[in-house]
């Protein structure tokens, strides 16, 4: 039994009982004695388990468990990694950029209408955002631009290590400054992007996509591009 290789007794405890999504849980006082563990350690396991977001508690709705989501823990082990070494953000953007390109396919052909709509909206609520006269950084846009694409891949392992690399974003603040001329060619990219799939072209999608993902290292933020996108790209970078 996987479970069994578990070292925390809530953990146990609660994959036996197949946490389906909202199924509320007895209290601490009654699992405590269910289980056969002290209080303290047993608040110890708990907090562990909603750091993993596997549940939640309030005082009103009591202690229920969370649909399954891999990006709490991918999310926990990156900013300790950042913490100690904030170099680490250019090898997981490396993984981020071979995981995007690797499902591309997959994913663009799950996109629907609805979904090239969104990714065209995004855009134009982005180049709004630029062309105010108190220029804001679309980074919301750029996240949700970038998930959107990915975001019906019935993976929920890439999809944790896709959203996990926004937090990095966030943790080294290429949220919060960027040269304008840097965030015009992104959202050119972008728009060309939602151009060519709402077109029905996804290998040119493709393509710019590689182009963009260069574009980071225009921000100072150095990061080894793989060989594959050279390959793609067909060109010396």
């Amino acid at each position: 039994m996987i479970t069994t290789r578990i070292d925390s007794e809530f953990l146990r405890y609660l994959l036996k009982q197949g946490c389906t999504p909202g199924t509320k849980l007895p209290s601490l006082d009654e699992i405590s004695n269910e289980i056969g563990i002290s209080m303290g350690k047993l608040r110890e396991q708990f907090e562990v388990a909603r750091v993993l977001e596997l549940v939640e508690a309030s005082p009103r709705r009591g202690i229920r468990c969370l649909p399954y989501n891999f990006t709490p823990a991918v999310r926990l082990g990156l900013m300790a990694a950042l913490a100690l070494d904030a170099g680490a953000f250019r090898a997981y953007s490396t993984l981020r950029i071979h995981l995007e390109m690797a499902f591309w396919d997959e994913a663009v052909a799950l996109l629907t209408d609805e979904d090239k709509a969104e990714l065209r909206r995004l855009v134009e609520a982005a180049h709004a955002k630029l062309n105010t006269e108190r220029i804001q950084i679309p980074y919301p846009e750029h996240r949700a631009f970038h998930l959107t694409i990915y975001g019906r891949l019935e993976n929920p392992f890439v999809l944790g290590l896709l959203e996990a690399y926004w937090y990095a974003y966030e943790a080294v603040e290429l949220n919060t400054y960027a040269d304008y001329a840097y965030l015009q060619e992104v959202w050119s990219y972008h728009e060309r992007i939602a151009d060519a799939l709402l077109a029905g072209h996804p290998e040119l999608g493709k393509e710019l996509l590689v182009q963009h993902m260069q574009l980071i290292d225009k921000m100072g933020v150095s990061h080894e591009v793989p060989d594959t996108l050279k390959e793609l790209q067909g060109v010396a970078i």
